[in-house]
């Protein structure tokens, strides 16, 4: 540690002193030495609370303080405006007996601030994609003064960006502000949950030519305390009761600091409710707090402090807004409800607690309405509980990580870029628009002729018009997109209805519900006193009793490898220490199920003379190829008349008789024919599975669905392995 701790500047020392830090940690003495002793980008993977943000911002502010910048000098680049927020005071801390200013620039952040920085832009500024996107538009003129002696680049929690639109956004940022300010600053990339470093190398470098050093962080050892436990969810239980279910959650998190993570935010306000209601009836304290992106900002900050606050108990349900690194102290327990989409997402949430040498403490709790005996096969299998093992025992026994595929053709992000730079840019002439856009890392896999098809179409409906010289410019019905602030995003905005108690927000909901009506929002039951629909404004009055309201969302994918191991979990004779009693019951249950029906030996199990049900065990892309493949090659041959399921646990299938023997064979045949991915679509669908893809010609948007939203590699690999 001497020889860097010396290197650092001095109020960094005196940081360190201040804090009482005994030492650097592993990953910030080897973060300091790539910053130091080269010129490579960094990419820093290592566990939650392992130090990784103090390891890039402490050599970082360093070289700023030894060789000051004439711009911003180092952009920090957050998923989310709380742990821009958080972070913003951590280097507040840091800096404030440097001379190094820190800037933050969301939404939420005042204009008066935002015209101080414009005016000197200096430090470091810490921004998300969307506010990012903004300059690159408005400051178009202004960008060699805001950036042009960029030297760091910092992405936080990379693995929320890779993969997706939102990332190649923030790829196709970096390498504009690189085309504009002729200077290619390093980049640093941070993440605690990533399983390829490769994948995760070649995303950050994209559109440069640095290499990235991704240090080994060898990873101390931690004690870890697991456990799932069950229940079966009475359909009969009077409303008033306090089901077995709801009084174990409620003792779990009694009178502690517990995070309470749920899949979806109808979830968390449902048991926030229950919690907050039996304490009511035992008269304890109100401790309970619900976070998730429809609670308003002052509520969500309001759970956060409670959290962040020492020796005071705080119970809060949230969705993966709280997934993130946003400091909230020290956990005592995290508890999931059902199973976490992913292995990855399970080492975030699981990263919550257990800090500082403390061991962490994760609990998972699966329930499911009791189902019959009659009941059909699918609806016997508690699925929940067996990804929950899965992702566990995929962890435990191998630290296997999902890994993160690039898009390769991310239509609607083409869309949003070219009537980005269009629009910074007042007017360009096709040639150099397509040679900045297609010279764009992102965008590697789209063809000149591609681009042609998507600007003569854009042409056609209005959105971009050529002039009578020859260029570009934003047409009228384009201006009505691009100049709304929501245009920044390149996910989609729900207009959702402010809900409010007299002049205090509380959140917002999709639907607006009429007069008198109660519904759940932030964990507490409202009556709807009042609606504007034209300012889309609820008054509301809180009320007793128990009320729910219901948010859609999806679940994301999920990987093969998880099927497998859920298949896997069905099969193999093991006892898993960590199964609490009723979660090895229903365990011990759905095994013998297994056994009964044939499912440990077959995939495809007949359930009538023209019924069968099909379990693939592949994952949510594979599922979905399969499922085409059935649709629209089988339906002739094997006369099918339904198909029906839920990706990607299982398919029932109706077909004719005797032909569910030969399910299997057709399967097998057309998987070895040279059936392409593009032949699973009918000439005249488009799916839209983007914000800008109802802009998007529908030839193009075919072949972005048959590349990144089907696998046939993936499914013929998966058939091949049933019997």
């Amino acid at each position: 540690m001497g020889d860097i701790f010396s290197r650092l500047a001095p109020f960094v020392q005196e940081y360190i002193y201040n804090h009482n830090w005994t030492e650097l940690r592993p990953v910030q003495i080897a973060a300091c030495k790539v910053i130091f002793d080269s010129d490579a980008h960094l990419l820093i993977a290592a566990g939650t609370a392992s130090g990784k943000t103090e390891a890039a911002f402490l050599p970082v502010v360093t070289q700023l303080y030894e060789q000051p910048s004439n711009t911003i000098g180092a952009l920090y680049i957050g998923p989310i405006k709380a742990l821009i927020n958080d972070q913003f005071e951590r280097l507040n801390g840091l800096l404030k007996e440097a001379d190094i200013s820190v800037w933050h620039w969301h939404g939420d952040v005042s204009q008066s601030r935002k015209k101080q920085l414009l005016k000197k832009p200096q430090g470091i500024l810490q921004i998300t994609p969307e506010s990012l996107e903004s300059l690159l538009i408005n400051k178009n003129q202004e960008l060699i003064g805001l950036f042009g002696d960029l030297r760091f680049v910092i992405i936080d929690e990379i693995h929320a960006f890779m993969g997706s639109e939102r990332g190649c956004q923030i790829l196709c940022q970096l390498e504009r502000l690189a085309n504009t300010t002729q200077i290619q600053p390093r980049r640093i990339g941070l993440s605690a949950t990533l399983g390829d470093y490769s994948l995760a190398e070649d995303w950050l470098s994209s559109g440069t030519e640095k290499k990235v050093i991704t240090p080994k962080i060898e990873a101390g050892k931690r004690q870890v305390k697991l456990a799932v436990e069950y229940f079966y969810l009475g359909d009969d239980v009077d409303e008033e009761e306090i089901s077995d279910y709801e009084k174990y959650l409620f003792n779990l998190s009694k009178s502690r600091k517990c995070l309470i993570f749920a899949n979806n935010k109808t979830q968390t306000e449902t048991v926030i409710a229950s919690l907050r209601k039996i304490a009511t009836t035992t008269g304890l304290p109100d401790i309970y707090h619900v976070h998730h992106g429809s609670i308003s900002a002052s509520l969500r900050q309001a759970a956060e402090i409670a959290m962040r606050k020492p020796n005071n108990p705080a119970v809060t349900a949230a969705t993966l807004t709280l997934e993130v690194g946003v400091d909230i102290g020290q956990l005592e327990r995290v508890i999931q409800l059902e199973s976490p989409p992913s292995v990855a997402s399970f080492l975030q949430r699981l990263g919550r607690t257990g800090r500082r040498g403390k061991t962490a403490d994760m609990r998972f709790v699966c329930a499911e309405n009791e189902v019959s005996p009659d009941a059909p096969l699918p609806e016997q299998i508690p699925w929940q509980l067996l990804q929950c093992i899965a992702i566990i025992q995929l962890y435990l026994e191998s630290r296997w990580i999902e890994p993160i595929k690039p898009l390769k053709y991310p239509l609607s992000l083409l869309y949003h870029q070219t009537m980005s730079i269009i629009s910074a840019q007042g007017e360009i002439s096709p040639a150099m628009l397509a040679k900045q856009i297609l010279g764009l890392s992102t965008f590697s896999a789209i063809s000149q002729e591609d681009f042609k098809v998507l600007l003569r179409y854009l042409i056609d409906i209005n959105h971009i018009q050529k002039t009578e010289l020859g260029k570009l410019i934003i047409g009228l019905t384009g201006e009505k997109i691009v100049n709304k602030f929501q245009f920044y995003a390149v996910f989609p905005e729900i207009q959702e209805y402010q809900v409010k108690q007299g002049s205090i927000h509380i959140g917002s909901i999709v639907i607006p519900l009429p007069v008198g009506h109660q519904f759940a929002l932030a964990g507490k039951t409202w009556e709807v006193v009042e609606i504007n629909l034209k300012k889309k404004i609820i008054l509301v009055k809180q009320v007793g009793g128990k009320a729910s309201i219901f948010w859609r969302g999806g679940s994301g994918n999920i990987h093969t490898k998880i099927l497998q191991r859920m298949q896997q979990v069905l099969i193999e004779n093991i006892e898993y220490p960590y199964l609490q009693k009723n979660a090895l019951n229903r365990l011990h249950k759905v095994r013998q199920l297994t056994k009964n029906v044939g499912l440990d030996k077959h995939n495809i199990v007949q359930v009538s003379p023209n019924q069968c049900c099909l379990f693939p065990w592949m994952g949510t892309v594979a599922f979905r190829t399969l499922e085409r493949l059935l649709n629209y090659w089988c339906r002739e041959s094997l006369e099918i008349t339904n198909i029906r399921g839920v990706n990607p646990y299982y398919l029932t299938i109706k077909l004719g008789k005797e032909k569910i023997k030969e399910l299997y064979p057709e399967i097998i045949s057309l998987c070895q024919q040279r059936i392409t991915a593009e032949d699973l679509l009918t000439d005249v669908e488009a799916p839209e599975m983007q914000k800008y893809d109802k802009f998007i010609p529908h030839s193009l948007l075919r072949k972005a669905f048959a590349n990144d939203y089907l696998d046939l590699e993936e499914m013929r690999q998966q058939v091949s392995d049933w019997y």
